[in-house]
């Protein structure tokens, strides 16, 4: 019987994050001023999570993290987010 593990995070999208203008500098050489959040911006951490085994089965966006670590759910108001809530998982090593 095959058994997974799962990892939950919040992902951000930050262009000026570490790593992420070397990734634009390979991945869109011409792509001089990314959006500072830009979706492409988590590929460098979402790439890093699948060589470790992870495999992305759920992400969506979030309004906002509070301190506590929950998450803003608003109604009919318009929010922009460049944070998203993702699950991963992995299988577990065989026993």
């Amino acid at each position: 019987m095959e058994r997974w593990e799962y990892l939950t995070k919040f992902v951000r999208a930050d262009s000026k994050a570490t790593g992420v203008k070397e990734f634009f500098n390979q991945y869109r050489p011409n792509w001089k001023n990314p959006p500072p959040y830009a979706p492409e911006a988590m590929m460098p951490e979402l790439d890093d999570l699948g060589a470790q085994g992870w495999e992305l089965v759920h992400m969506e966006p979030v309004a906002r993290v509070g301190s506590k670590g929950d998450v803003l759910f608003s109604g009919a108001s318009n929010e922009w987010s460049n944070t998203y809530f993702c699950v991963f998982k992995r299988r577990k090593p065989a026993v």
